[in-house]
């Protein structure tokens, strides 16, 4: 691959950033859930709700979960090359506390070992003043028709989760550490790059149609030339702990830890408010037609996990990746 210079983005309104108190129902819908904009919202959190490596293994130190092992190689590699991206890349199950072990040798630095979207239900931390806490509020936003429960990502600094959207709204809270979030706004998919939504047929939900082939930092616009017009409306900001991230259905964004350590986040997905936004928004029915694209691929890997050995392990894979 041959890379250029990032081309800078055109002058733009920035994202707006605003404190929680400030916001009412009304005026988070009429301002940025009706118009799907992204935003800022600061001040989630009292300064003691910290949730460090430390807290988190005395929350979840037994309970097992998926973790997604990405590899530092796969970022050299041409994205239209990949095989799987996402939840379709390989997964181990471990406890919390073995995942802690890696963080703090840093193997999980060296071979991108990830802990993503994993349900916080069943928990002890579903039950934290925390996230009593964090709800309550997402509900003084209007927030109040979940389709998704409350998601656990935890990983080293250093790893990139790679340009995609979703077809819900989402919002993304900082629990520890930070992240730098690149966004493009949903004009530009084309520009992007996107998957084909055939590819499923072949990879089912190892790949994903709703994932963007380019890299916003190392920008190939000799392969993908109309990149150039969507890095002139590309946002960067940068998410502290204590800070929620409104991305509208639709946006792209690519998410990095920064630092040296760890991050940790909790994310819900909600249901596209109002529903015209829903049922005019091209992107959610292409990511809808990749999935029943996938529905054979799928019922394949049902069949041959019922058959196995680790039938437990494989469902729970399946079910990850869905």
């Amino acid at each position: 691959m041959t890379f250029a210079t990032p081309t800078p983005p055109i002058e733009t309104q920035p994202i707006d950033r605003v404190a929680l108190a400030a916001l009412t129902p009304e005026r988070f819908a009429a301002q940025y859930q009706r118009r799907g904009l992204p935003v800022i919202i600061t001040d989630w959190l009292q300064p003691d709700w910290d949730w460090n490596l430390d807290y988190l293994c005395d929350q979840l130190g037994s309970h097992e979960f998926l973790l997604r092992y990405y590899g530092k190689e796969r970022y050299q590699q041409d994205k239209r090359q990949w095989t799987s991206i996402g939840s379709g890349v390989k997964t181990h199950s471990k406890p919390f506390s073995e995942y802690a072990a890696l963080l703090r040798s840093r193997e999980a630095h060296e071979q991108d070992i990830y802990l993503a979207k994993c349900s916080i239900q069943n928990t002890p931390l579903a039950k934290t003043e925390a996230v009593q806490t964090i709800c309550s509020q997402l509900s003084h936003l209007g927030l109040t028709q979940p389709a998704s429960s409350l998601n656990l990502w935890v990983g080293p600094a250093g790893h990139v989760e790679c340009l995609h959207y979703d077809p819900m709204d989402g919002t993304l809270i900082q629990l520890h550490g930070s992240k730098r979030v690149v966004l493009f706004p949903p004009s530009q998919t084309f520009n992007l790059y996107p998957y084909p939504f055939y590819a499923h047929l072949r990879y089912g939900l190892r790949l994903r149609s709703w994932f963007s082939r380019v890299y916003p930092d190392q920008p190939d616009f000799a392969a993908f030339p109309r990149l150039r017009q969507a890095m002139q409306h590309r946002y960067d900001v940068v998410l502290g702990p204590g800070e929620l991230l409104y991305i509208p259905a639709g946006w792209w964004h690519e998410v990095t830890a920064l630092g040296d350590e760890m991050a940790c986040s909790l994310n819900r997905f909600w249901r596209v408010y109002p529903t015209p936004r829903a049922v005019f928004f091209w992107g959610r029915w292409r990511a809808y037609l990749g999935s029943l694209c996938a529905v054979p691929n799928v019922l394949v890997q049902v069949a041959v996990a019922l058959l196995s050995s680790q039938r437990q392990q494989k469902i729970k894979e399946i079910l990850q990746m869905l």
